[in-house]
């Protein structure tokens, strides 16, 4: 997942990060914890994830994938202008004329289909309606959300926790890097091993996974860059780590 810009929500969702407690006793010691409280002294709360509304944040979390922020900025820009960043516009407006105007995103095709691939599992599923689709569990809105072409672990789970509020963890790329170079997981797990040990670890709470997230993007691009990583003025230099 890459950084986004600062914008608030609007929809009267807050996302500033609320104090890290864990209901697992041997978590008091946890490297995440420690891990979360030092990128939050040095960097501060983070506000993710910028959208107006709901479903702008569900197709910008499609939007993003394989892309940098600022080409999805753009074509968030198209469809508003168009008119048609609102689910009943957008299911009216044919797929080609979808494809061009979500161009600037890249694989803009694909990412067509996957849109209209998600408004009509959301018309079939939950009447069009986002707020009876977050009302869904979020193991049972996951499962359905995974069943979506061209939605994978990671834009779901940005879905469920930046749309919908739902407390799970999003494991990108720089949340790997950063946990693998500080020996906190290993090059073999899968994302939902890492996702398990930050659901082990930190009680479920949204605004502390947004918080905690977008602090490990930050780091990541300031830091910990793929290669030859700027460990340096890093908040996480004291924490024993590998060096390259």
């Amino acid at each position: 997942m890459r950084q986004r810009a600062g914008n608030a929500r609007k929809d009267g969702h807050s996302k500033k990060p609320a104090p890290l407690v864990s209901g697992c006793p041997a978590a008091a010691e946890g490297i995440l914890r420690r891990f979360y409280e030092a990128l939050l002294a040095h960097f501060g709360p983070q506000d993710w994830w910028p959208g107006e509304t709901r479903f702008e944040i569900v197709v910008g979390a499609i939007l993003t994938q394989n892309t940098a922020w600022s080409n999805v900025e753009k074509a968030i820009a198209n469809l508003k202008r168009a008119g048609v960043l609102a689910v009943e516009a957008m299911e009216a407006l044919p797929e080609s004329d979808l494809a061009e105007l979500i161009r600037p995103s890249g694989y803009y095709r694909q990412k067509a289909k996957k849109l209209k691939a998600f408004l009509s599992y959301l018309r079939r599923k939950h009447g069009g309606s986002l707020e009876r689709m977050f009302r869904t569990p979020t193991a049972q809105l996951r499962l359905e959300l995974l069943a979506i072409y061209g939605i994978g672990e990671e834009t779901a789970d940005s879905i469920l926790l930046y749309g919908g509020d739902h407390p799970i963890f999003v494991v990108d790329a720089y949340t790997r890097r950063i946990l693998e170079r500080h020996r906190a997981a290993q090059p073999s797990w899968s994302y939902r091993q890492i996702q398990a040990l930050f659901h082990s670890e930190i009680r479920p709470d949204a605004a502390v996974y947004n918080g905690f997230h977008a602090l490990l993007v930050v780091t990541g691009k300031q830091h910990c860059w793929k290669r030859r990583p700027r460990c340096e003025g890093c908040p996480l230099e004291g924490f024993p780590h590998q060096k390259e």
